[in-house]
């Protein structure tokens, strides 16, 4: 018998700590109880993983949910579930492709002419780590999606965001920003070897700096924005990382990873906090680590690359005096500030 102590011991060791270092992963539930019956919610890629949780909670609250989702086909299945689960009706799949820039528009005019009010905006949807690929407009895939699309969208929305005050945007970002770069040389990856990791990074990084400097746009609007890193959670979003890849990942590291990682449900708790929750109300600009305040890398912190990324991104999208977008090819840098 004694022989057996030793294993137990070791096997009782590591699932012990296993389950410490979930709990402490996951963050728990959304401590807020509050409804949200009457407000209208716009949350981006909510056909499936977080968003598509995300969706459920605050349809369970009351909402009035906007699902807007490349994939009709996914997104008409999933608000009916959850129509079905929540037995509210108001909720609505929507056409939303953030590689367009052109479907982005199509979709910020609908919302714009259709609803009385977005009270509240999760940009969710994201890409992670995929093949080098280029969006309909000659994006980097990754920076395209992540980033100028919930920018663009972000933008056109304002105004009825405004109306709708106060009222709260919400972007998905992630503690990969810590290892993020801004290369204002080369954002599209056109002249350097792609990276997928680092080309991931620079756009979880430009989700933390935009929060920022459309904080400061905003302020005295009752209109409040805020970043939220949701933990690690297990979703399609990382299907391109080789997790599962490898006979020796999918055997031995596959199911440790489990043991650690958390599901879509409580992945979404960080997004509905942010939503709902009441001591949220004035707070802007804050990165969140699950629901926990924490400052982000010192790149984040850089005001001078906010605005001058706010810049590059207002040209590239067409904001600037409401031209159209501009293409990769022959992008010019704004001046400097104060220059």
């Amino acid at each position: 018998m004694s022989r057996y102590i030793l294993p137990v011991s070791v096997f009782g060791t590591v699932a012990g700590s296993a389950v410490l270092i979930k709990n402490r992963v996951t963050g728990g539930r959304c401590p807020s109880k509050a409804g949200i019956k009457g407000k209208t919610v716009v949350i981006t890629g909510a056909n499936t993983g977080i968003g598509k949780e995300t969706a459920r909670e605050l349809a369970n609250r009351g909402g009035r949910i906007i699902m807007g989702c490349r994939d009709m086909e996914k997104c008409e299945a999933a608000a009916k579930e959850i129509r079905g689960k929540t037995l509210n009706p108001h909720v609505y799949a929507c056409q939303l492709d953030l590689a367009s820039m052109k479907s982005i528009r199509e979709f910020a005019e609908r919302i714009n002419q259709e609803e009385k009010s977005v009270d509240i905006l999760i940009n969710n949807a994201g890409v992670m780590r995929c093949p080098a690929g280029k969006t309909e407009d000659g994006f980097d895939m990754q920076l395209g999606v992540n980033h100028l699309g919930h920018f663009l969208l972000t933008n056109l929305l304002l105004e009825k965001l405004k109306d709708s005050a106060p009222s709260r945007v919400i972007n998905l970002a992630s503690l990969a920003h810590i290892v993020g770069k801004i290369d204002f040389d080369d954002l599209n990856w056109e002249r350097k070897k792609f990276d997928t990791k680092q080309a991931y990074c620079q756009s979880k990084l430009a989700n933390v700096l935009f929060t920022r400097e459309l904080a400061k746009r905003l302020e005295g609007t009752g209109v409040t924005v805020n970043a939220v890193h949701p933990g690690v959670v297990a979703t399609d979003l990382g299907r391109h990382t080789g997790l599962h890849q490898s006979q020796f990942s999918t055997t031995v590291l596959s199911p440790f990873f489990s043991m650690l990682v958390k599901s879509p449900e409580l992945g979404a708790h960080p997004s509905v906090f942010l939503a709902v929750a009441e001591e949220m109300a004035g707070v802007t600009g804050r990165y969140y680590d699950v629901m926990t305040e924490k400052e982000p890398a010192p790149q984040a912190l850089d005001d001078a690359a906010a605005r001058r990324l706010w810049e590059v991104s207002s040209r590239l999208v067409g904001l600037r005096d409401d031209t159209p977008p501009q293409t990769t090819t022959g992008l010019t840098e704004p001046e400097p500030a104060g220059s």
